[in-house]
């Protein structure tokens, strides 16, 4: 399966299982939400405390796990992840990257202010997949 055609199909589900590799080897499974930049690069809003994030810092190898609701349709992308620095001030860089992945993924938040600091508070962070090989079975286009 060619990068392009995963991504794309990937694109049109924006869920999916994000798969990292805890201390002992053994594969961590995460269900998350994504987006797909027009570079090709995966995007998703993570928080610093939780151990998908502690895997990602030891190891940068990752799998994202996408499944149609047909369920018998799915792609995996395998990909090496780099980490944003964690979100610090409500005007920071990554703070200001989290509200761009909101608006793709959920639109416009009620409140950007109080989105923001939430942010912070959070110790909210942006994963981004360089994707390096795909598999999977997807219907033909």
């Amino acid at each position: 399966m060619e990068l392009k055609e995963a991504l794309a199909y990937a694109g049109g589900i924006g869920k999916g299982v994000l798969i990292t590799i805890k201390a002992d080897g053994r594969p961590q499974s995460s269900n998350i939400m994504f987006t797909i930049g027009d570079d090709g690069r995966i995007r998703i809003s993570v928080t610093d405390s939780r151990a998908k994030t502690a895997n990602m810092r030891r190891d940068s190898r990752v799998s994202l796990h996408v499944t149609a609701p047909d369920f018998w349709s799915y792609a995996v992308i395998e990909g090496d992840v780099s980490l944003s620095p964690v979100a610090a001030d409500t005007n920071d860089a990554t703070v200001d990257e989290l509200v761009e992945v909101y608006r793709l993924l959920g639109g416009e938040h009620k409140d950007w202010d109080e989105y923001r600091k939430t942010m912070v508070g959070d110790g909210r962070l942006i994963a981004t997949i360089t994707p390096t090989y795909a598999y999977g079975m997807i219907p033909s286009q």
